[in-house]
């Protein structure tokens, strides 16, 4: 089952991005994807909380070899049928007599997300659809995201599980942002080390008629010959770039003896 292999792993809902024409926004969910019977089936399983706190979670199987086979859940569907179009997308189909009653399409996006669009009909028979968007996950806990699914039952395990697991999301998240920060705060005090280092080699390998000392400003001006040189004198008391080609930057003299642009 080549075509499932993008899709088999644990997902995390983005709760904002969701349109939902029917149901209520869950404030959290989960939407897991394997396989079993040695690739035969797809095992679906998806949890969700609500903002009351309430968890709830569905799964099935489902053979995924195209044709329609029964279906282990008669409330929601009597077969179901799932097609793979293509490695960004699979479908799954839910029928009650001849009719699909809900469809489910999974969908890869460029950026890595999982789409995941319901369509279905409410208890007045009206249409809707609704939209979530997952991203990839190395883990997922039992509580669901879809209103469609089927087995749903809520659990007091899974709303315990839920506030330890978004504790341990909001305390990782805060080590892994403060650790972010710390490297690119180190990854530019290393490019001002390097910059400093470039400007120092360029300096020393100037002309200087002078000792310099720490602190003072100072005028490097490119030479008709390219060379470099080392002046105590800034362009406008020189009039503009003196008998020099080109006014390179002011730069000062640092305790540790580099050069650093001013």
């Amino acid at each position: 089952m080549i075509q499932a292999y993008n899709f088999l792993a644990s997902w995390q809902l983005f709760p904002e991005k969701g349109i939902y024409e029917t149901g209520e926004r869950p404030k959290s969910s989960f939407y897991k994807i394997e396989t079993k019977e040695h690739n035969k089936q797809l095992s679906i399983s998806h949890n969700w909380v609500t903002l009351e706190n309430k968890a709830f979670t569905a799964e099935y199987n489902i053979d995924s070899d195209g044709d329609l086979h029964p279906f282990e859940d008669k409330a929601l569907a009597d077969t179901a049928q799932v097609s793979f179009p293509d490695s960004s997308n699979f479908e799954i189909h839910f029928y009650k007599g001849n009719e699909i009653i809900l469809h489910v399409q999974h969908h890869i996006l460029p950026n890595g997300y999982l789409k995941i669009t319901q369509q279905g009909f409410k208890n007045d028979r009206s249409s809707f659809a609704n939209t979530e968007i997952y991203h990839k996950q190395m883990s997922v806990l039992p509580y669901s995201s879809s209103v469609g699914g089927a087995v749903i039952k809520p659990t007091e395990e899974g709303v315990i599980k839920h506030k330890a697991l978004t504790a341990m999301e909001e305390q990782t998240n805060m080590q892994l942002d403060q650790i972010r920060k710390q490297i690119e705060l180190l990854a530019m005090q290393a490019q001002e080390i390097q910059n400093r280092k470039e400007l120092s080699m360029m300096i020393y390998g100037a002309k200087l008629s002078f000792k310099p000392n720490i602190g003072q400003t100072y005028f490097l001006y490119l030479k008709q010959d390219d060379s470099c040189v080392l002046s105590m004198l800034s362009p406008k008391e020189w009039g503009g770039n003196g008998p020099f080609k080109k006014f390179e930057a002011a730069v000062r003299l640092l305790a540790d003896h580099t050069w650093v642009k001013v």
